[in-house]
């Protein structure tokens, strides 16, 4: 009797409970094995490069995870493990998100709010090597004009920093997260305010509210 290859997963997501409840739906799928868990972005690089390209066929990732988010750990771990397919899991939904994934090297990008019996159906897509698998509730909005939104324009580290910044981490902090100087943070904040038109914290702020950059 012929075994039937099983979709080999790795969760990185920083709640417990949302890691168990995710293993719990894969658990009735008879393809679909979850064959490791991490809760940040650094152990998540460390044990694929310890397990290898070859032990992972999908990894599923949330944007905001402590320490290195989510987009950074794509960023970093797509190019070195291009047999790995990333979907991302996360609360987040606007159209910056999405395309900033998508451009790390993420494959599809799927809500926490999308019905939990299709999220076996995203990761399915994904593992089979398609582009851009979106669940509904993105593919709806990335259909709205945001063709002009400054923040797109972005290079991806200045968003990176556009995040934190909104979150209200000082400027140390930043730097210490994304391991870059001090000055250098200060100076990749001028330049975001330069190209969103904002001058204040408080016009950041706003301007990340207003397109939906963060959950508060």
């Amino acid at each position: 009797m012929e075994t039937m290859l099983k979709i080999r997963v790795m969760l990185v997501d920083d709640h417990a409970v949302v890691r168990a409840g995710y293993r719990r739906l894969m658990e009735v799928e008879g393809d679909i094995d979850v064959v490791s868990e991490c809760d940040n972005a650094d152990a998540a690089l460390d044990l694929l490069m310890q397990m290898g390209a070859d032990a992972i066929d999908v990894c599923v990732v949330d944007l905001s995870l402590p320490g290195r988010s989510g987009m950074d750990l794509i960023r970093r771990a797509a190019p070195r493990f291009p047999q790995i397919r990333f979907l991302v899991f996360s609360m987040h939904d606007s159209p910056a998100m999405v395309g900033q994934a998508l451009q790390a090297g993420a494959r599809g990008f799927v809500t926490k709010s999308a019905p939990p019996g299709d999220l076996a159906g995203y990761l399915r897509r994904v593992a089979r090597g398609e582009q851009r698998v979106l669940s509904d509730d993105i593919a709806a909005a990335q259909t709205a004009p945001h063709a002009q939104a400054p923040h797109l324009a972005l290079t991806p580290r200045e968003f990176d920093v556009l995040l934190l910044l909104v979150q209200g981490l000082p400027l140390d902090r930043i730097a210490a997260q994304l391991h870059l100087s001090s000055k250098t943070v200060s100076n990749y904040q001028t330049a975001i305010r330069q190209r969103l038109g904002v001058s204040t914290a408080v016009e950041l702020l706003r301007y990340a509210q207003q397109h939906r950059l963060f959950n508060p």
